[in-house]
C-alpha cells in the first residue's frame, strides 16, 4: 500500500519535474508543503490519470484550513496594501478551485432550459421576467465547494468549449447514427437541439474573457465579455466586474443587456466564503422593459448572506410590474404587482444542474482550457500543492516567454474567436445572427469557421 501511494505521487512529481526547475512567477509566494495526503487518482485502463474523470469528479480535496497555512498567508498579507490591486500578486495553489474561470463561466447555462425559455413568453414582459429568472438563478451553480476558491487565471489564447443537452433529450450523446450537427458555431458536431458554449482568453493585461452561447434551433444567442479588478480591503478581497452580456432572441427582434455583481472573499483569514454585491441592469431597448437588481451585501451585524431584490418596469412607469426577493444561492419568490400573483422564481434544492458535455481532453487542441490544466488539477486533487505549484509555474512562465518573443518580434497577439467591438468590448465572429442571414436561406450559412478548430 505505501509502495502504491508513493508511485503515484511520483508520477505527479514527474510529469511537473521539469517545471520545479523554472523561475517563480513574479509575486509568487513560497509555500510550505501541507502534511501530506495522498488520494487515489482515477487511472485509465493502461494506468495513466484519466484526467477527463478528474474535471467531472467535483469532491473538494482538502487541502487544509487557512490556518494550516499561516505563514504563506502571513507573508502574502505583508506584500499587499488595503486598496491594492491584486492583478499582479499570484496568490497560494491551495486556494484554487479546479478548473479555469473559463469553464466556471460556462455555468450561466447549468440550467439550459431556463435560459431558452426565454423565447417562449408570449409577452414582453414575460420574456422580461424569464430573462430575470434564468439570470438569477445562474449563479449557485458557479460554486463547487461551501469554501470560496479561485479558478485558475486562463492564460492568453485559452479555449473552452462544451455544450449541453435538453429536457426531453437522453442524457447522454445521442446513439442515433443519423445524428444532425449544425456544422458551424461554437461546436460544429451539436445538433440544432442543443444549446453550445465557448469562451476565449482575449486579453491578459486587462484579463479579458469573451464568451458566446447559442441554441439553434429556438434562434437564441449570448454574446458576453468580462474582465475582472481585484483589491484587497483588509479582510476581504473585492472583485469588480466589468463587462456586459446581450441576449438575442432573433424572431422576437429583441436585445436583453445584462452587467454582472461584485464579488468579495471574505474571512480570508479563516474559512474563506463568497459573497455577491453591487447593483446589476437588465434592459431591452425594443420593449423599454428593465430590471433593477441589487445584490445585498451581509450586514457587519445580524442580517441574511446573499440577499437579492429586484424590481422590473414597463416604459414609463415608474412602479414596477414584477418584484422578487431572496437568496441567489437558495431560493427567490416573484410577486405580479397587477394581480397579487405571486410565484417561486427559482429553488435550488428543487433544481439539477444539467452536466455541461466536453470533448475528451485526448482529443482537445493544445489551447483548451482542461488540457492546458490537467496536471495542476491532477495534483490539486492528489492534494500534492508541490506539483500543483510546480505545474502552475511552467504555465506561467511559458506565457511571459512568449510575450516576450512577441514584444521582440513586434508581432500582435491575433484573436481566434471573437473581434473587439468599437469601445463596446468583445464579440463572437460567428453568432447565429450573422449565420441566419437572409442569403442562407433561413438555415445556418454552412461557413469554414475558426471556432470549429479541433476534433470532437
Amino acid at each position: 500500500m505505501i509502495r502504491a501511494l508513493t508511485s503515484r505521487r511520483w508520477s505527479l512529481r514527474r510529469e511537473s519535474e521539469s517545471a520545479s526547475r523554472t523561475c517563480p512567477a513574479e509575486g509568487t509566494v513560497e509555500q510550505e508543503p501541507p502534511p501530506a495526503a495522498a488520494v487515489d487518482l482515477p487511472r485509465t485502463n493502461d494506468g495513466e490519470i484519466d484526467y477527463d474523470a478528474l474535471y467531472e469528479d467535483e469532491s473538494d480535496s482538502d487541502l487544509g484550513s487557512m490556518e494550516n497555512h499561516g505563514s504563506v498567508v502571513t507573508h502574502l498579507l505583508s506584500q499587499v496594501k488595503i486598496g491594492m490591486d491584486l492583478t499582479k500578486v499570484v496568490l497560494p495553489t491551495f486556494i484554487l478551485e479546479r478548473r479555469s474561470l473559463l469553464e466556471m463561466y460556462a455555468d450561466s447555462f447549468a440550467h439550459p432550459d431556463q435560459f431558452v425559455k426565454i423565447v417562449d413568453m408570449p409577452t414582453p414582459k414575460e420574456r422580461m421576467v424569464q430573462v430575470v429568472r434564468w439570470y438569477l438563478s445562474s449563479y449557485h451553480a458557479g460554486r463547487k465547494s461551501q469554501v470560496a476558491k479561485k479558478p485558475y487565471n486562463p492564460i492568453l489564447g485559452e479555449v473552452f468549449r462544451c455544450h449541453w443537452d435538453m429536457d426531453g433529450a437522453a442524457d447522454g450523446h445521442s446513439t442515433s447514427t443519423e445524428k444532425q450537427e449544425v456544422g458551424d458555431g461554437p461546436v460544429p458536431w451539436c445538433s440544432p437541439e442543443q444549446l453550445s458554449f465557448v469562451a476565449e482568453q482575449v486579453s491578459h493585461h486587462p484579463p479579458i474573457s469573451a464568451f458566446y452561447a447559442e441554441h439553434v434551433n429556438k434562434r437564441i444567442q449570448f454574446d458576453a465579455w468580462v474582465w475582472t479588478k481585484s483589491k484587497f480591503l483588509g479582510l476581504s478581497i473585492g472583485v469588480h466586474n466589468i463587462g456586459r452580456g446581450v441576449v438575442t432572441l432573433l424572431d422576437h427582434g429583441e436585445e436583453y443587456t445584462v452587467t454582472f455583481p461584485n464579488g468579495y472573499g471574505r474571512s480570508i483569514l479563516t474559512v474563506p466564503w463568497i459573497e455577491l454585491g453591487g447593483s446589476v441592469a437588465i434592459e431591452c431597448p425594443q420593449t423599454g422593459h428593465r430590471a433593477n437588481i441589487e445584490f445585498l451585501t451581509k450586514p457587519f451585524y445580524g442580517g441574511k448572506k446573499h440577499r437579492v431584490t429586484c424590481e422590473v418596469f414597463a416604459p414609463p412607469d415608474k412602479r414596477p410590474y414584477y418584484t422578487a426577493q431572496g437568496e441567489w444561492n437558495s431560493r427567490m419568490d416573484g410577486r405580479w404587482t397587477e394581480s397579487g400573483r405571486t410565484e417561486v422564481v427559482f429553488e435550488v434544492a428543487q433544481m439539477r444542474a444539467r452536466r455541461k458535455r466536453v470533448s475528451p481532453i485526448s482529443r482537445q487542441m493544445a489551447h483548451e482550457s482542461r488540457r492546458v490544466w490537467r496536471h495542476v488539477t491532477a495534483a490539486l486533487r492528489a492534494a500534492d500543492t508541490d506539483a500543483a505549484t510546480a505545474a502552475k509555474r511552467r504555465l506561467e512562465q511559458a506565457q511571459r516567454d512568449r510575450a516576450k518573443q512577441r514584444a521582440d518580434t513586434g508581432d500582435k497577439w491575433i484573436t481566434q474567436l471573437f473581434s473587439p467591438k468599437g469601445d463596446e468590448g468583445w464579440e463572437y465572429n460567428a453568432p447565429l445572427r450573422k449565420r441566419l442571414e437572409p442569403s442562407a436561406g433561413g438555415t445556418p450559412q454552412r461557413k469554414p469557421a475558426n471556432c470549429a478548430e479541433g476534433a470532437r
